[in-house]
């Protein structure tokens, strides 16, 4: 038999009610649930307004102020630059997308780890440790240059939309509008 999704009540007393356990729950209990890939939802008790969204970005700020944040302050400013933006549809599902690439290399990782200590279970945790050690700068370089390069390709997508969108409003007579310069080498002027 099939579960329901987990259904946590949120009370205006910011309390959390874990509809499944009949108890009260924590923010903490709640990430114990994401971490452990549990389907739920928070729900206002009067309204019924989804609040999964806020509530899982409540934990994110929790986390970002309690020690080694993973968002930089540049990277924060320019995720807001992209709301109210026409690419902030596109940014949403790119960032999704990215992440989702990263979680399947450090799923095929631990396998890989899996397998190795299958083959291997003599080894010392020490010597793993000191292996992985090794794997992990290795690792960050590697994602670093996955995102430059997913960077690079977002920006070239987003001035394409850019130009495309010049090239399309480019007859019409709008205020303040600048129509692109023509390249004198183009076919047309030819």
């Amino acid at each position: 038999m099939v579960e329901k999704m987990r259904l946590i009540k949120k009370y205006p007393n910011r309390r959390l009610y874990d509809t499944r356990t009949s108890t009260y729950i924590t923010l903490t209990d709640v990430k114990a649930l994401v971490l452990h890939h549990e389907d739920f939802q928070v729900v206002d008790v009067k309204s019924g307004e989804d609040l999964t969204r806020s509530v899982l970005l409540q934990i994110i700020l929790e986390e970002e102020a309690g020690g080694a944040p993973m968002f930089t302050s540049a990277l924060l400013s320019q995720m807001i630059r992209f709301y109210g933006n026409a690419m902030q549809g596109m940014m949403g599902k790119y960032i999704e997308g990215n992440i989702k690439a990263f979680s399947d290399i450090q799923t095929k990782f631990k396998e890989q780890e899996n397998l190795l200590q299958g083959e291997h279970p003599a080894m010392s945790s020490d010597l793993w440790a000191q292996f992985l050690s090794f794997q992990g700068p290795a690792m960050q370089n590697m994602m670093s240059a996955y995102m430059e390069q997913s960077q690079k390709m977002f920006q070239q997508m987003q001035e394409q939309v850019q130009g495309q969108t010049r090239n399309l409003f480019a007859g019409f007579k709008f205020p303040n509008f600048v129509a692109p310069v023509e390249d004198e080498k183009s076919p047309e002027k030819k």
